[in-house]
């Protein structure tokens, strides 16, 4: 991958990552409310500050790359945000929690993969913040989904497969980058 393909493709990413952390930040929002323990909505706010801080550092790799979000993307998963938010109040305690530990578990890979398309793209300097983004992303899930396996729904409902250890998101980044043949195979792999 050159550099303009991976430069491409990481703003793209970023305009998809800030456009969705809105939706998230509206969708907990909603959650929030659906909680009745204080334990549980204490987490969710936790949770809720870190998207809003991911939406404010992802704006500033925009900014600072000369691009900006895509208005189109920020409509729809502001829409989508706001719909998750309603369905929360109305469905119930499990789906929501379900949902959001699933749809952490694919934002921790999305920071890793905006985290080597940085790498070919030459913006280094937003490789750790994106690795601290994918650990917090981790941190959700593994709350998350802790909370939610706790539900007796949770036997029935389909699975998907836990993310490797937190330690590992960078530990897998420094090993990638030191091994040429994983990062030619990469090349190939990062774009959709």
């Amino acid at each position: 991958m050159d550099r303009a393909t991976a430069r491409a493709e990481l703003l793209r990413g970023l305009q998809l990552a800030h456009a969705g952390e809105l939706g998230a930040i509206r969708a907990y929002l909603g959650h929030r409310l659906a909680v009745k323990r204080p334990a549980e909505r204490n987490a969710i706010t936790e949770i809720l500050k870190d998207e809003i801080r991911h939406r404010r550092c992802v704006g500033r790799m925009l900014a600072e790359a000369g691009a900006a979000p895509d208005p189109r993307a920020e409509k729809k998963l502001d829409r989508v945000g706001r719909l998750i938010a309603c369905v929360c109040r109305i469905g119930g305690w499990f789906i929501p929690m379900y949902g959001a530990a699933r749809l952490e578990n694919d934002n921790i890979v999305e920071y890793e993969i905006a985290a080597r398309l940085a790498w070919f793209a030459g913006f280094e300097a937003w490789i750790p913040e994106l690795l601290e983004m994918a650990e917090v992303e981790w941190d959700h899930e593994q709350t998350l989904r802790t909370l939610a396996a706790r539900h007796w729904l949770w036997k029935l409902a389909p699975k998907w497969t836990p993310p490797p250890p937190r330690a590992s998101i960078r530990e897998q980044f420094d090993n990638w980058t030191r091994d040429p043949v994983a990062v030619e195979r990469q090349r190939f792999r990062l774009v959709r």
